[in-house]
């Protein structure tokens, strides 16, 4: 992210944030800033420290630190969230934004012996079609659960699956819409007693919420101006599971451990909540309780899921099948993931003198200490951002369709990158569609693998990525023109 941040951000730096300047841009589109912490945070702070996560406050700007805690700077400036749209702003008169319109399919023909994207079919919400034309490139920008759709309708993909549906295969690239894969997270809450440590009081209490939206209507600040997450960590978790049977028999390359991190990349990330769950929210309000939680996620997973048309209309939904937790390992990394936390928040100097217990009250997970019990506890309330668990109600079978459960804040790997060798590539690594002229994705559904944090930076690397690439290869084809004139 280092090479991204300095064109990509302005960051607007506080006295109490021990920032990595180097590593920031200061005139990009987003605007970003270090997020005060409320007293809790702190205290959380200091018990990773004193279970050996060494703070480095901008560790999550460099990149640097596998086994450390800080504070993330966040994409949100002046009480507002700044966000892709901010590339977009003062643009030029290139750029037409259609609301409320479906992206159909990209049409293909055949010129000089190849296939190549001419145009885009759109459908407004009255159902009219319209199609527009390009001149040179097309670039899909759906997002993992919907960029294969379009390829799909488009006659890309697996040459059964689309004759099964009706639509007729241009281009048999099996692997649209495979290698789905996603950040799990397992929320654990605790209870404190001791009053403004969290900022529930500020929100969940009294009515306190009516003065909290007229401090942000007004001013653009109080509680409802800034994100109610804390402190971070990341940690490598290899020391603790290397006695663990389906750790230590499983597979792994040389130099990596068997999610296929290297020593000095993350097992799971750690960040923490400053008030109570919406879950069980009228029992914080109603005794004006106090809570807060440690949230573990899952760097790596090991599961793959998939994403498959239901049918040739546009308008219908995509069939979306996670499979969450279907490989071992993921279930057992992120149970001692969660482990761990819950001996950083129940033992860690900062925080161990102030919980009263797990939250709800009637729970009593801040008592576990096997890893069968925290298996059992991701299973039953093992999310994904920012959904309430629980997500699965049988957690040995995931199918999760976008029309009833809420579906991934990180999907990617849909329509990766990969040499032409691959099975399942979909694009080679300059983002372009095997067997397709004029046609690239730019999304996280490029991502053979998923990354190591949240996917906010890296999508926009990958945007600012490909628009470098169509530049160079714009350059490129136009110098390799004006060498053929010069040699007629």
């Amino acid at each position: 992210m280092t090479d991204v941040l300095p064109q990509s951000e302005t960051f607007h730096p506080k006295d109490w944030f021990n920032a990595d300047v180097e590593n920031h841009g200061t005139t990009g589109p987003l605007h970003t800033e270090p997020n005060d912490p409320a007293p809790i945070s702190e205290l959380i702070i200091q018990s990773f420290e004193s279970k050996g996560l060494k703070r480095q406050d901008d560790m999550f700007t460099t990149g640097d630190n596998p086994h450390g805690c800080g504070y993330a700077p966040r994409t949100v400036y002046q009480g507002l969230r700044t966000t892709s749209a901010d590339f977009l702003r003062n643009s030029g008169t290139n750029l037409a934004v259609k609301t409320e319109t479906t992206v159909d399919k990209v049409i293909l023909a055949e010129e000089n012996g190849e296939i190549r994207a001419t145009s885009v079919r759109i459908v407004d919400k009255a159902g009219n079609s319209k199609i527009i034309f390009a001149n040179k490139e097309i670039i899909i920008s759906g997002g993992s659960y919907c960029t294969p759709p379009i390829l799909m309708r488009s006659g890309i993909g697996a040459a059964t699956e689309l004759e099964h549906l009706g639509i007729a295969c241009k281009v048999d690239l099996p692997g649209v819409g495979k290698n789905l894969t996603d950040h799990m997270i397992v929320f654990i809450y605790y209870e404190t007693e001791n009053p403004k440590l969290t900022i529930d009081h500020l929100l969940f209490h009294d009515n306190a919420i009516v003065e909290a939206y007229r401090m942000w209507k007004e001013h653009k600040t109080g509680p409802l101006s800034r994100f109610p997450f804390g402190a971070f960590a990341y940690a490598r978790l290899s020391s603790r599971l290397s006695s663990n049977e389906t750790w230590s028999t499983a597979p792994h390359l040389p130099g990596r451990d068997p999610m296929g991190l290297q020593p000095s990349q993350p097992n799971i990330e750690f960040f923490t909540t400053e008030c109570g769950p919406s879950q069980g929210l009228e029992s914080v309000k109603a005794g004006n309780k106090c809570a807060f939680s440690i949230i573990t996620e899952l760097f790596s997973p090991q599961s793959r899921g998939n994403v498959k048309l239901r049918s040739a209309d546009p308008m219908e939904n995509p069939i979306v099948d996670h499979n969450y937790l279907d490989s071992e390992l993921d279930l057992t990394v992120l149970a001692e993931g969660c482990r761990f936390g819950n001996e950083i928040v129940t033992e860690g100097t900062g925080t161990k003198e102030i919980i009263k217990g797990s939250w709800p009250p009637q729970s009593a997970h801040h008592k576990y200490t096997t890893l069968d019990e925290w298996k059992t506890f991701v299973k039953q309330n093992a999310t994904t951002c920012p959904f309430p668990p629980p997500l699965f109600s049988n957690p040995q079978s995931y199918p999760i369709s976008n029309q009833s459960i809420p579906l991934g804040y990180h999907p990617a790997g849909t329509a990766k990158m990969g040499p032409s060798s691959d099975p399942l590539a979909v694009l080679d690594a300059r983002l372009r569609v095997h067997g397709v002229a004029g046609l690239r994705v730019a999304d996280c559904s490029v991502m053979p693998t998923l990354n190591m944090g949240h996917t906010q930076m890296p999508a926009y690397a990958i945007g600012e990525n490909c628009a470098d690439m169509i530049k160079h290869d714009a350059f490129e084809v136009a110098k390799g023109e004006l060498g053929e004139k010069g040699r007629v």
